[in-house]
């Protein structure tokens, strides 16, 4: 399962009711805290962002599938692009109101109402509301390969992951890496992120193209 499959999973779940360096300076009092108040600092004086990310599949048994590379952004509450630009191409957005999930190989798009779609996913962490702590339980990790990290375990049953760990530097996230219930990892990496920078409208809304299967 693709990253952007198992985040869509997660998304239109929630929605269905189913169940790096970064281009921004780091507030000075992020530089020696602990990574849980790095992640909530983040949370609460990011707006809206927009960045580059790399993701990777890491099998059960190790293997690890090619690398996937796109582009976010979010604006905060309820707003968020997520797009695979190679080697496939696929979309995740919402404007708060409805969520499309497009597949440009399949020629398909998957509509839901968002509701509170990003609320208790890997989405989430990074990129929903400020008050982690209502979906998740945090627990510091300590520091691996020069980032400081927090564990996120979901409060909701079924959410379709075990948990996701955060890894922050200088009160920024740098990498995230989500465990599913099949004992994969998928793991990305985040760069030139721009915090609180303008981001428009019409990032988030979407129009399926012509001679797509629309699903809703």
């Amino acid at each position: 399962m693709t990253i952007s499959a198992c985040l869509a999973r997660c998304l239109l779940t929630a929605a269905c009711g189913l169940g790096g360096l970064l281009a921004a300076t780091a507030p000075s009092s992020a530089l020696a805290a602990g990574a849980i108040d790095q992640l909530k600092e983040f949370s609460r004086t990011t707006r809206s962002a927009r960045g580059d990310f790399t993701q990777q599949l890491i099998k059960q048994s190790g293997q690890a599938a090619a690398p996937a590379r796109g582009g976010f952004a979010f604006a905060r509450p309820g707003r968020f692009r997520w797009e695979i630009q190679s080697p496939y191409q696929q979309l995740i957005v919402t404007d708060g109101s409805m969520l499309h999930f497009y597949d440009k190989d399949l020629k398909q798009v998957t509509v839901r109402k968002a509701d509170d779609a990003i609320s208790a996913t890997p989405a989430a962490v990074l990129f929903g509301g400020a008050d982690l702590e209502s979906a998740f339980s945090l627990k510091e990790e300590g520091e691996r390969d020069g980032l400081q990290w927090v564990e996120a375990l979901p409060k909701v049953a079924d959410s379709g992951f075990d948990r996701i760990r955060v890894g922050m530097r200088d009160g920024l996230p740098a990498e995230m890496e989500v465990k599913d219930a099949f004992g994969q990892v998928n793991r990305f990496t985040f760069t030139r992120i721009s915090r609180n920078a303008a981001v428009a409208d019409s990032d988030f809304s979407f129009t399926p193209p012509p001679g797509v299967d629309v699903i809703q």
